[in-house]
């Protein structure tokens, strides 16, 4: 008997979900409560709720060539870093020509997971559905979870003691789509990962002043790379994969700080990151040093507390008369359909064998794909990992 697989979200690693399920044999069935897939990556001017959101302007921080996918490469004409419109684009061909999209059911809301009675012995599911306000209920299987890790934003208000006296403007990055309405003001971004950097430096050329705040610094790795090329292409090489795995860590580490110091002095500027180089997810950003050194964007310690016009910083500093306070503190996830005795997010951190399916649980028919944070493109892991699951589901790997 063919298994039956539900695939919840049509984002990336839900499109390949779908392909992974029927080069296995198996019955898929997505569930997408939007009205098209992508995920992530299809932009809309209006904030979705429930859903991931991305600003105008954002450009991938790899290659093309590194963050397609296995059997399908990029079409040669298409940029070697792609604007999301291009990616949106890519993704769709993608789903075309495997002809994905007949495996999705558009508006349709996952309300319930749960197991079947009979869990223990079928490791099945029954999952209840929404859509046109008529819920449905089905066994499956088998899970695979695919929602996503930028849904839910986190606003860590308890670390900024005083900023809901603030008077000015406070959102998430999630809220941020497109520099518009900040002509002329004083803005302060808290966090410099990838989209606090992209969202400060697009800011930069209309606003009177952009702060940034660092607590703890970070890696800047820029797009343009060796003898022009993208800087993956050089980067993640068997070479120097080979060199890593052959001379002791501490020397390996050491080799990649001086490249990294040598194009670009994080001393200097005030960034040196205070933990193990890679610890976090490095940064990918071409513009920040010419802003840094132009004066448009200030770089500045941890924020200590907020008043009602200003901000008071970790070295003694304070930004007076603020305008609006951009929080890129991250996003969170959950999943309010999931049955809490299979994950609760809060004690089950960690507990993913494989950072995919849960431990202890009776029967390994349930997997969550790309609930990760790689050194690399997410989208080629969730691959990897659906590839894996999927071989789980059937009995052909343990």
């Amino acid at each position: 008997m063919v298994k039956k697989v539900a695939v919840i979200g049509s984002g990336v690693s839900g499109l390949t979900a779908i392909k992974a399920c029927l080069e296995e044999g198996l019955e898929p069935t997505c569930f997408e409560k939007s009205c098209d897939i992508g995920g992530l990556w299809r932009f809309t001017d209006e904030l979705e709720d429930k859903r991931a959101s991305i600003y105008s302007s954002l450009v991938t921080n790899v290659s093309k060539e590194t963050m397609c996918f296995s059997d399908f490469p990029m079409p040669s004409d298409f940029p070697n870093f792609l604007p999301n419109r291009k990616y949106f684009e890519y993704i769709k061909l993608y789903a075309e020509n495997f002809k994905l999209t007949k495996y999705i059911q558009f508006k349709t809301t996952v309300c319930r997971i749960e197991k079947h009675p009979d869990f223990p012995v079928n490791g099945q599911w029954n999952v209840t559905t929404e859509s046109d306000g008529e819920k449905k209920t089905a066994i499956f299987d088998a899970i695979l979870i695919c929602t996503g890790q930028h849904v839910d934003a986190e606003i860590p208000i308890d670390s900024f003691p005083g900023i809901k006296m603030f008077k000015g403007k406070v959102l998430h990055s999630r809220e941020y789509k497109r520099p518009v309405g900040y002509d002329g003001k004083r803005v302060l971004i808290v966090g410099m990962g990838n989209t606090g950097v992209d969202i400060s430096t697009e800011l930069c050329t209309l606003a009177s002043q952009v702060y940034l705040t660092t607590r703890e610094g970070v890696w800047i790795i820029p797009r343009l790379g060796k003898d022009g090329y993208p800087f993956d292409l050089f980067f993640l090489r068997r070479i120097n994969n080979w060199i890593e795995n052959l001379v002791p860590r501490s020397v390996s580490r050491w080799m990649l700080k001086r490249y990294l110091n040598n194009r670009f002095n994080h001393e200097l500027y005030n960034i040196q990151p205070i933990h193990r180089i890679f610890w976090k997810e490095p940064l990918v950003n071409d513009e920040i040093a010419s802003r840094v050194l132009s004066g448009s964007i200030i770089i500045k310690p941890g924020v200590t507390k907020f008043t009602e016009t200003d901000a008071h910083f970790s070295d003694g500093s304070i930004v007076r008369d603020l305008d609006v306070v951009i929080l890129c503190t991250g996003f969170g996830y959950s999943f309010p359909f999931l049955d809490e005795s299979v994950f609760k997010r809060n004690e089950n951190k960690g507990n993913l064998y494989k950072k995919i399916i849960p431990l202890g649980i009776e029967k390994p028919t349930i997997a969550f794909i790309a609930f990760l944070l790689p050194i690399g493109p997410t989208m080629v892991a969730a691959e990897i990992q659906c590839r894996w699951a999927t071989r789980v589901f059937k009995g052909k790997s343990k």
